[in-house]
């Protein structure tokens, strides 16, 4: 009698979040018989899995014989990162005072990671929001700067451009916000906040390169000085149309949209308020995306009033208004 050894190999897509599915594996089957006469397999109408970290058990049940097993790969289905975060809360934290010239430095360079930030200052918000969306509340630490009275040990002992945001890691300190998301989201774990496909990687690229141009507009706007913030207000909702894979910029939530939350939150409340410019209406795309932005708690975590907001453009364009 013929018996038949299979061993089998399964590779995988790594540490990707997946759902309770399958996990994205191949089988190869290396059959190994004990004569050379014709076996007639098993066919399979059943195939079960236990998925455990590292350990994929596979149970087969037949009811009859067939001279083929037919194994139908399963598709895995990659969680995007916001149903990521909601299955995983988010850390409800205690927001520490921010330091000014009287504060004591922190142990600078002693192995901890620290995030330099303002609460106030929206570039900083990038990366918080990111922090907060990869999970590292308790690995990253957060050292709020008081920008109108900043310590002097800031600027000489850790970040010579005395701007915020910074990031102090493996004993270095680095700075720029949109360098400083991609560094986290592919430095740190937690679930991934860019997209794997190229398509997606090379209009991602495009909308950070336009931050710059679409924030000068808009502000252009909130000064009175020009006509620009409608052009790159609909540059916007053209960008938010381009997948239909999800209400975000490229479909599912990534970096991009926090490139772009925490200026696009202050400018809707102070351009409805004191322009009675609505940025949403005639727009759909946009309100759809602010909706669903809303009930991000990584990035809600990091808000301000929207009042608040409103106030301090008002105080930093009073001369224009």
């Amino acid at each position: 009698m013929a018996t038949l050894k299979v061993s089998c190999c399964v590779t995988g897509t790594g540490s990707s979040p997946l759902t309770s599915s399958f996990s994205d594996f191949s089988l190869t089957f290396s059959p190994s018989l004990s004569s050379k006469k014709t076996v007639r397999f098993p066919a399979t109408n059943r195939f079960s899995h236990t998925l455990q970290p590292q350990k994929p058990n596979f149970c087969f049940q037949n009811n009859s014989l067939s001279h083929v097993i037919l194994i139908k790969k399963p598709r895995a289905t990659r969680l995007s990162a916001v149903a990521t975060m909601a299955a995983n809360k988010i850390v409800q934290e205690v927001l520490p005072p921010a330091l000014d010239s009287t504060s004591e430095p922190p142990p600078v360079f002693d192995g901890t990671t620290r995030l330099y930030i303002s609460y106030l200052c929206p570039y900083a918000q990038r990366v918080w929001i990111t922090r907060n969306c990869k999970g590292l509340q308790d690995k990253v630490e957060l050292v709020p700067i008081d920008l109108k009275n900043r310590p002097d040990w800031y600027k000489e002992k850790v970040y010579p451009p005395n701007k915020v945001p910074s990031l102090e890691h493996n004993n270095e300190v680095k700075g720029e916000s949109l360098d400083l998301i991609k560094y986290i989201d592919s430095h740190f774990e937690g679930p991934s906040l860019f997209p794997d496909e190229p398509a997606k990687k090379e209009f991602a690229e495009e909308l950070f390169s336009y931050t710059d141009s679409f924030n000068k507009a808009v502000i252009s706007f909130c000064k009175g000085e020009g006509n620009e913030a409608e052009a790159a207000l609909d540059y916007i909702e053209t960008a938010l149309s381009k997948f239909d894979d999800g209400p975000f910029f490229l479909g599912q939530f990534s970096l991009v949209d926090i490139a772009y939350a925490p200026f696009i939150e202050r400018y809707q409340p102070y351009l409805l308020e004191v322009k009675k410019y609505d940025i949403t209406a005639g727009r759909p795309k946009l309100a759809a995306w602010f909706e669903e932005m809303n009930k991000n708690e990584a990035f809600n975590q990091t808000r301000r009033g929207p009042q608040e907001l409103v106030e301090i453009y008002k105080k930093r364009f009073e001369a224009k208004l």
